[in-house]
């Protein structure tokens, strides 16, 4: 295959673009009937203390209080609903009524839209790399490219957790809301590419995480509308599960009159700015419960006073606890792509087929680019086609006065450059560690995190090896359909790849021809980042934080490893799983689960 010089450029400018579109997402549903099926949802500024207690000024009190609407705090709430009060508040707005989230066809502009509304909170790395943080209820899984795997009964089994429960846990997701994918082409060239290539042998379709090459689920259903966490509040009890939207939590409050700090609430600010104060009840049993993630959850104990001390005084954070642990030992698993140009459209796919290694590394795809020719026109915000044609100007440069003038007289995309796929390498278990620390003391912005990409040189050898593998991929006999990449041809696109601004990281001569250099260079996220609040350091293995009572930590900040090819799944299961385990541990067989 020739690469016509004329469209290098352009070409390489779509790759930011439509890369990080084939990777995010939203949700889904029924606009028109979503207030029929979840009555309990109400905007943050219709919390009403009607049905008070004395206890804390008149503010009603609950069982648990569940910070964070998102992949782990949906099930969980659901769950601990069955038997008690649960008041859920969830920071962003619901997916349902938004067309953008619900539709894959749609599913980049989430990703796109920087504005403060959005469901996806658009930040950069201290490494260089973009990034983003859910916004919306649902969480990661109203944003992310849909892909549905469990983890390994090896990581089950390292995690601790009960064999059983856990199988139980998995099968309550699924039901709801996780569907096969309908196959396509593209995806069925990779599949057997990549047994042609050694990633054996080929396991079909299952949720399980088998070495080998799959096909696993997604929470796309077979008319392309997402079904996120937030479908799964359905199964809790509307007579005792509240949900409050766009309730933007600030601290975690605390009683420190005893040997101990205590949670006895939250205040939290509504969609006006409105402050607000919700508590628990005083029962020794109840508790508040964080599952903002692993960005959120170690951002809100570090404003709350637990984490470092020095850390904390340096922003007249008054020290609750101190743990030095908080936001420490952080993980991003590292992700590198190329784009191959194809020689027919291709149906728009997100994650649907896996190649599990045992060299450390994940093989996926994604293809296809639905976009209408009118709407390419439009600006679509830091991951659009206007960004990476400032490809001339330095990055500190980049200023919103430059990019409109690119606007304003930027390339149209080629017709061929929809005429493509990716093919992603991930890093299974990195090495490199990083950490969060706080910009300010504001809850809405985004702390300073740090990952620290291939720090550690086993990921850069995992790295090297799973780019080798693409490169043999895209010169399988599946691919020759689609396209005819010999060795000369494959330098090309990692030339390509190398050029496009997907990333702030400085660019060097050699990248294509250094393999370790290629991957230093054009590393990026598929926003599987972990850690901050590690079982062991942070919480016990009851999730339960260290040195505070009536506190929990319950999402991705407390793993050391990111589990299965793609986390959510592993995720959604933990809220459902540890719901059950609190009923059972205070209710035994009285719970019924």
């Amino acid at each position: 295959m020739a690469l016509n010089n004329n469209h290098h450029l352009s070409l390489s400018i779509f790759l930011l673009s439509s890369f990080l579109a084939t990777l995010i997402t939203s949700c889904q549903g029924d606009h028109r009937l979503w207030q029929d099926r979840y009555p309990f949802i109400q905007r943050a500024s219709l919390f009403s203390s009607s049905k008070s207690s004395p206890s804390y000024g008149g503010e009603k009190e609950y069982d648990y209080i569940v910070v964070g609407g998102g992949t782990a705090g949906c099930p969980l709430a659901a769950t601990l609903s069955q038997n008690y009060s649960v008041l859920l508040l969830e920071r962003g707005g619901v997916p349902f009524a938004n067309i953008n989230v619900s539709l894959l066809s749609n599913f980049h502009i989430t990703l796109a839209d920087t504005s403060p509304t959005s469901a996806s909170q658009f930040f950069v790395s201290t490494d260089g790399v973009f990034n983003a943080r859910a916004r919306v209820l649902g969480g990661g899984t109203s944003i992310n490219a849909g892909f549905y795997t469990r983890a390994s009964t090896r990581y089950v089994k390292q995690a601790g957790w009960d064999a059983k429960l856990v199988n139980d846990s998995y099968p309550w997701v699924e039901k709801q809301i996780v569907h096969e994918p309908v196959f396509e082409a593209w995806q069925r060239a990779v599949r057997d590419g990549l047994v042609e290539v050694g990633i054996a042998p080929n396991n079909g379709f299952t949720y399980d995480h088998l070495y080998g090459t799959k096909i696993g689920g997604t929470i796309f259903d077979k008319y392309g509308r997402r079904h996120t966490a937030a479908e799964l509040l359905a199964s809790g009890n509307a007579n005792n599960l509240d949900v409050l939207i766009h309730a933007r939590v600030q601290k975690i409050i605390f009683d420190t009159t005893g040997l101990k700090p205590r949670a006895v609430g939250v205040r939290f600010k509504d969609e006006n700015g409105a402050q607000h104060v919700a508590y628990i009840s005083k029962s020794k049993r109840s508790e508040i419960i964080v599952t903002c993630g692993a960005i959120g959850s170690p951002q809100l104990l570090l404003l709350s006073g637990i984490g470092p001390k020095a850390d904390l005084e340096k922003l007249n954070i008054s020290v609750v606890h101190e743990n030095k642990f908080v936001g420490k030992h952080m993980s991003d698993n590292p992700l590198n792509s190329i784009f191959v140009p194809l020689n027919r459209s291709v149906t728009q796919s997100l994650i649907q087929t896996v190649g599990i290694t045992k060299k450390g590394v994940y093989i996926e795809a994604s293809s296809g680019f639905s976009q209408s020719p009118d709407s390419i026109h439009c600006h679509h915000g830091v991951a659009s086609a206007e960004i990476g044609q400032l490809s001339t100007i330095p990055p500190k440069r980049r200023t919103q006065e430059a990019i409109e003038a690119f606007k304003r007289n930027k390339k149209d995309l080629p017709h061929e450059a929809f005429h493509g796929g990716f093919i992603l390498e991930k890093i299974a278990y990195p090495k490199s560690k990083g950490q969060l620390v706080l910009n300010n003391t504001n809850a809405d912005d985004n702390p300073i995190v740090t990952f620290n990409y291939f720090s550690h040189p086993r990921d850069l050898r995992q790295c090297v090896r799973g780019i080798r593998i693409v490169k043999k991929l895209v010169r399988s006999k599946p691919f020759l359909n689609f396209t005819k990449c010999n060795k000369q041809t494959v330098d090309k696109l990692l030339n390509m790849s190398v050029t496009a601004n997907i990333n702030m990281i400085p660019r060097h001569a050699n990248d294509a021809k250094s393999l370790k250099r290629f991957c230093k260079d054009t590393v990026i996220s598929i926003w599987h980042y972990h850690g901050g609040c590690h079982v062991g350091r942070v919480v016990n293995t009851d999730y339960k934080v260290i040195g505070v009572h009536r506190l929990r930590v319950i999402d991705g900040s407390t793993f050391h490893e990111s589990p299965g090819t793609n986390p959510q799944a592993t995720v959604m299961m933990l809220g459902r799983y540890m719901g059950v385990k609190i009923l059972r541990d205070r209710l035994g067989r009285s719970a019924g689960l």
